[in-house]
Parts: structure tokens; sequence; C-alpha cells
């Protein structure tokens, strides 16, 4: 932006900010700040053309959800005294950080335990919300938590899942061509052939998780000692191990080092799009899932979970649009993930499967059933997988 524009809109915003103290009528705003991708650009002008005039958009995407996650804790953070006086012009850095609170952000269902129990985000009231009430159990069980964070059936609804993806495997096709076989679950990557051939991911619940998939338990077991093989199948796992990494797993599969990559679809699509020589499947016996939600920031006003505060008219707007069935299938078409909505056999749509470069992403309604969320585990459970993962690194 030129000087001259920045003049001009600084102008035009303190006019704003004088018509708001003087009573003027102004425009009711939806505030959102959502991770960078996970809403097209397509679906965002169809939500504006469905929304009166009277309803102005604020919407500003963010890379990561880490970073969303700290400014969950910064709006919670109470008010410094020298900042509740005197009239705030946002140009001047002179805002509260508490005229800035958005109506929504997204958040991984993996950070919910924990927002919930530092307070950083409050209840939705779902209780007239169309959308929420066609959401198959299984979603609205994994947002129904207690002030703890826990699941719970009868506990408060803290979020309104959006899309979904999975924990997959993606492979070269050209290497596998010489060996005559292609993976389809969890099973095949204890194959001796692919020895030294494989990228996991650096995370305890996922890598024993999936191996507790593979010998027939939940990725949510919460005694480890109960499986008798496990630490024996974690061994012969890791020798065959080339490379462990949360971020750069996928680069030594596109180099050619590895044959083997187990990652978030949320990255393996794109590349499946970008390098044919790099395929991708769900793993037939069922997988871990992930998800982004629509959650309620929270200020530093104490919290009463047994008591959400009614939905604004333009949130309500917001969540019923992304939980319509055209637009869910939208979404699941245009972007790396799913919507939720297309989980249930009804809504399910076969034609997604038929493009390749979602194998990673659309499960079908069957093999939705077979898979989990990572879902909250006791601290002496959590502490089980610490331990073990940190044993067999070593070893």
């Amino acid at each position: 932006m030129n000087r001259r524009s920045f003049l001009l809109a600084a102008t035009s915003l303190l006019l704003h900010q004088l018509l708001v103290a003087c009573g003027g009528q102004t425009q009711a705003t939806l505030k959102v700040r959502l991770l960078k991708s996970s809403i097209p650009a397509q679906l965002l002008d169809a939500f504006q053309k469905q929304t009166s005039r009277d309803l102005n958009l604020d919407f500003s995407a963010i890379a990561q959800i880490e970073e969303i996650y700290s400014q969950l804790r910064q709006w919670h953070q109470p008010v410094p005294p020298n900042r509740k006086k005197g009239l705030n012009l946002p140009f001047f850095g002179d805002r509260s950080p508490k005229t800035n609170i958005p109506d929504l952000v997204t958040l991984g269902d993996y950070w919910l335990s924990q927002a919930i129990r530092e307070g950083l985000i409050r209840p939705l009231d779902a209780s007239d919300l169309q959308g929420w009430s066609a959401l198959s159990p299984q979603w609205q069980q994994l947002v129904k938590r207690n002030d703890r964070g826990e699941l719970d059936p009868n506990g408060s609804v803290w979020a309104a899942p959006y899309r979904w993806g999975t924990t997959a495997i993606a492979y070269r096709a050209d290497k596998f061509k010489t060996l005559g076989w292609t993976p389809t679950d969890w099973s095949d990557l204890w194959n001796p052939q692919l020895r030294d051939r494989l990228s996991l991911l650096d995370q305890p619940r996922e890598v024993i998780g999936l191996t507790l998939k593979k010998l027939g338990h939940s990725y949510n077991t919460e005694s480890l000692n109960t499986v008798a093989s496990l630490r024996d199948e974690l061994q012969t796992l890791h020798a065959a191990v080339k490379f462990y990494s949360s971020d750069t797993y996928l680069q030594p599969l596109i180099l050619g080092d590895t044959w083997i990559a187990v990652g978030w679809s949320s990255d393996i699509v794109p590349l499946t799009k970008r390098n044919r020589q790099i395929k991708a499947i769900i793993p037939a016996s069922g997988t871990a899932l992930w998800a982004d939600l629509w959650v309620q920031p929270a200020d530093s006003a104490p919290l009463e979970a047994s008591n959400p505060l009614a939905l604004s008219p333009q949130v309500k707007q917001w969540l019923e649009f992304c939980w319509q069935p055209e637009i869910a299938r939208k979404l699941s078409l245009l972007s790396d993930a799913a919507s939720p909505r297309l989980t249930s056999a009804e809504m399910f749509d076969p034609v997604l499967l038929e493009n390749g470069d979602r194998a990673a992403q659309i499960a079908s309604p069957e093999l939705f059933q077979k898979s989990e969320f990572l879902t909250p585990l006791p601290p002496q459970s959590l502490q089980e997988y610490l331990n073990l993962w940190q044993e067999i690194r070593r070893s």
C-alpha cells in the first residue's frame, strides 16, 4: 500500500469511528480469523452473495494454528488499566485488544481440550442450528466436552466442525512398480522390502497409534501395557525408518530417498496434484482423523459453560452456510479437506472418490467409521506413550 492509499484508508477509518461515536448507523460485521486455505475463495464469494448488504465481512487468513492459539491467549489477558480510557483510534496503535476479538476462529481438534482448560474459548449455543442437528453423532460427540476438556456426552458444545482430513500413506508409484505391489494398509509398512525407505511423523500418538491399529487396537488405547506385542512391533518398524519429521517428512519422498511417507492429508493431497509419481491411500483398516473447527474466543471474563451465550445472527448465518449440503460438497471438491456433512451415507457423493488426487482426503462412510479422532487421554496414559516413544527412539 502506497502512502496516499494509506492516508485515504486511515481517513475513512477515522470517519467511521466518529460516526460510531456519534450514534450513526453502521453495518453489522462478522469477524473471522481462519486457517489459511481452509475455506476456498469461491465459497467466501458465495456467502457474500447470500448475505444481506447490511453485513460486513471481515475475514483474515492466518498461516498456522499455533499462531491462532497464541492470539487466543492474548485476547484472554486482562486489559491493562491505562488502556481502558480514552478514544481508541486503531491506526494509531492505541486500540484495546478486546475490541479486536473476532467472532470465530479456526482451531484444530487436537487443541480443543487445552483451549477449554485455559478458558480461551466459550461454548456454542447450537440448540437452534439446523446444520448441527444434521451432523452425524460422531461429530457431535467430538466437540461435546466438560470444563476440563474431556469428552462428555452431557457436556457443552465447544466448537462447530467444518472440515476434516486423515493420516494417510503417500508412496512413490514409480518405485513400487518395480516391486510389483502397492500399499493398502498399515501392515505394509513392516514389509522387509521397505527397510530404510520410510519417513514417519515425529508424533508418538500417530506412530504408536498406527501400530496399535495394525494390531487391531484403538488409537486411543489408554493402557499400552495390555498390548503384549506392541513394543516388538514398534522396534521392528523403527528399524525400517529412515526419517522422522512433522513438517518436512515429504521431502525425502519427493527426492526418492524414501518410498513411503506417513503424514496428514492436507499436506499430501496438494503434493499428489503436483507430482504424478506420488500416490496416496487411506489404510483399509482405518486411520487417525483430524478436524478443523470454528470456536468462539473468550475474553478475560469468567465463563459459564452450562449457560452459553446466544450466537449472533451473523455467526449463525455463517455456520449454517458451512453446513449446507451444496456448500459442503463444494468445500470437499475445491479444497484439500472434506466437509463433515459428507461422512453420512445419505450425504456421501461417490463421485468424489473417482478423483485419484483425493484418495488421502475422502473416506467412504464405511472407512470413516473404522477411523478415529485422537481424543484426550489421561495424564498417566500420555506419559506411557511418551516413555515408550523415547525408549523406541533410543533403540
